[in-house]
């Protein structure tokens, strides 16, 4: 059985414990199982970044799927980005 797909402007679906873990990351306490429960939600569900964009005959719909994808794939950019090469760039670029 199949099941129907959610328009990207429906609320992404949470947990309790998914909410739990933003407030923790915001007041600045959050377990390291919260910061990582926190940075999954983002990328799977709430940016859903891994999901294909394209709703057949809903032009507007793809488009606002690509928009919540295009935050996901930023997010997944800088947590695989290397920094130090950055780092070391900009420090040439002061002298």
């Amino acid at each position: 059985m199949t099941k129907k797909a959610v328009p990207p402007y429906f609320a992404a679906p949470w947990e309790v414990a998914d909410a739990s873990a933003f407030q923790a990351l915001q007041r600045g306490d959050a377990a390291p199982e919260q910061q990582k429960r926190a940075l999954d939600w983002l990328i799977r569900v709430g940016a859903a970044t891994y999901n294909i964009t394209f709703h057949p005959g809903m032009p507007d719909a793809s488009a606002f799927a690509e928009g919540r994808r295009f935050v996901g794939s930023e997010v997944v950019k800088l947590l695989a980005i290397n920094t130090a090469a950055f780092a070391s760039v900009k420090k040439g670029a002061d002298k």
